[in-house]
């Protein structure tokens, strides 16, 4: 290699490392390993075990007894969370708030290429559960939370931190709405910013849009349940409970809810639509102008995220069905999810899911935890202004559009207690969903490394705001 190529490969390596070797990245890098590898599913985890180590770190960093709260219940002991909180140097300025998730979804290594609980890093993207959704958020509010202690940085008002549990598991306690219940005052905010938006690229690397978060839908779940007497198996009829709740989720499958468009949505195919410059870009402007539009529909559709937020959705996720391997069913009971778009609630979506299946017989009832219905948060200049300057800044030429997530948030547990979440702009995705619930799970190590940066400055911008 001559002198002239060495010199060339040498600044293509610095180049491509330095971005990686930023002051505290590595650190930083550290926190995120420690997060996915303290396994905080339900099945096999423990939250307190990790909010325990997050208040570890706080302490170390100079934070004091009284300015860290641990909390749990009793009855779930594994399912505890934290509440920080930096001082402000303004007694009239209310505090904010940042709002994370320590749960993740539970995950088999039987199923997984790697190890979910290993922090793996191939490829350009970070590999583990937790990954995307949403432990590279907790690491960087906690990293940022040390790095503020640690340099002595004062904000105009107070930030408090509130690292919860249940989120994602539904099944024992939700750590938002124990706060939000038992103790509102530790947790009292003008506004918090927490998971939701952010960023969605091509599939190959570019950013297209970056989001701000201001509603989502609400979360029902219904059990379809058929039962019949049943009998020996050797003597089979057509009556057979499975094959009717087989029918049922045939027909559950086919129906689609209409498109219910919101002033958010309706923003967001437009400016999102008209930044991409595609076929699909075309078809998502086309169907804001023209709901009614069924060739334009049926391309935006075939993206599975475009698809859910124009309606409401139902899924089967769950079957228990028999009691014999000789014996005809006496019950098949199937779980559906709903999310459902505002403008619709838990009761008339159960009156769809009836009217589309048609089979009186079959029992049709809303099951698990309620969720306060989602409240859409205003969507003021003092949550957009610094949003929109930092994204022209770390993103020139990518759109920050409001958006409503598909999924569900923690935020319908703060609306209730008067403070408006909103899910701010940062970390990116790719249009597979990066196996957030799924298997192999990923987030891609520049988002991570870029976000902790622009989050930071978003935190100060509002933190030192009006």
């Amino acid at each position: 290699m001559t002198r002239s190529a060495l010199a060339t490969f040498g600044a293509f390596l610095l180049a491509t490392t330095a971005h990686a070797q930023a002051p505290g990245q590595l650190a930083f890098r550290d926190l995120y390993k420690e997060f996915i590898e303290t396994d905080t599913s339900v099945a096999t985890g423990s939250c307190t075990a990790l909010a325990e180590k997050i208040a570890g770190h706080l302490k170390s960093a100079g934070y004091s007894d009284s300015q860290i709260t641990l909390f749990t219940d009793p009855k779930f002991p594994l399912d505890g969370g934290l509440v920080a909180m930096l001082p402000g140097s303004d007694a009239k300025a209310k505090p904010m708030l940042l709002l994370g998730h320590l749960d993740v979804v539970n995950a088999k290594r039987e199923d997984w290429e790697r190890d979910p609980f290993k922090f793996i890093e191939e490829n350009g993207y970070f590999y583990g559960r937790g990954t995307s959704d949403m432990k590279v958020m907790d690491a960087i509010w906690v990293d940022m939370f040390m790095r503020f202690k640690k340099e002595g940085y004062r904000p105009k008002r107070t930030i408090k931190l509130a690292l919860t549990c249940g989120e994602e598991s539904g099944a024992r306690m939700n750590g938002a709405e124990w706060l939000s219940k038992n103790k509102p005052d530790l947790i009292a905010a003008e506004f918090a910013i927490n998971e939701g938006g952010g960023g969605d690229t091509d599939g190959h690397g570019k950013i297209i849009t970056q989001s701000m978060q201001v509603g989502e839908k609400s979360n029902r779940s219904y059990e379809l349940t058929a039962t019949n007497p049943g009998g020996h198996s050797s003597i089979p009829i057509d009556d057979n409970a499975i094959y009717e709740l087989s029918d049922a989720l045939e027909k559950v499958r086919a129906y689609k809810f209409p498109i219910r468009f919101n002033a958010t949505t309706k923003a967001f195919f437009a400016k999102a639509g008209a930044a991409r410059g595609d076929d699909l870009g075309k078809a998502m402007t086309a169907l804001s102008a023209n709901p009614s539009d069924k060739a334009a529909e049926a391309t935006v559709i075939a993206d599975r995220t475009y698809n859910s937020m124009l309606r409401t959705t139902c899924v089967a996720t769950m079957l228990a069905a028999g009691h014999a391997v000789n014996a005809l069913p006496q019950r098949a009971v199937a779980t559906i999810n709903c999310r459902i778009a505002p403008g619709e609630d838990g009761d008339t979506t159960k009156a769809a899911l009836e009217k589309a299946i048609g089979d009186p017989k079959l029992q049709v009832a809303m099951v698990g935890r309620l969720r306060p219905v989602a409240v859409v948060p205003p969507l003021t200049p003092q949550i957009m202004g610094p949003a929109e300057k930092l994204v022209a800044r770390y993103f020139p030429g990518v759109p920050l559009i409001p958006t409503m997530s598909t999924g569900a948030t923690d935020a319908t547990y703060l609306a209730p207690v008067g403070i408006p979440t909103y899910g701010v702009p940062g970390p990116w995705g790719d249009p597979d969903g990066n196996g957030a619930h799924g298997l192999n799970e990923r987030h891609a190590v520049k988002s991570a490394y870029v976000s902790r940066d622009f989050l930071t400055d978003l935190v100060k911008a509002y933190a030192d705001g009006k």
